[in-house]
């Protein structure tokens, strides 16, 4: 005799474990350790300090062109 599967149990189960790929998936992409973030703020600030280091000023504001 063939073996039975009962549907709605196949259907919920399919469903589960598509949702665990998809955590799975967003964990991966999403979820960073507190010294990667903090990491990665200190090298922004880096950067928005080097940029601000390049910037020119002298106290005076662009001509309007008058």
């Amino acid at each position: 005799m063939a073996n039975l599967v009962n549907l709605n149990r196949y259907r919920k189960k399919r469903a589960r474990d598509e949702r665990q790929k998809t955590a799975e998936a967003n964990r991966v992409k999403h979820g960073r350790t507190k010294a990667e973030k903090r990491k990665e703020r200190l090298e922004r600030e880096r950067e928005e300090a080097a940029l601000d280091a390049k910037r020119p000023d002298d106290g005076k504001e662009a001509p309007d062109g008058d």
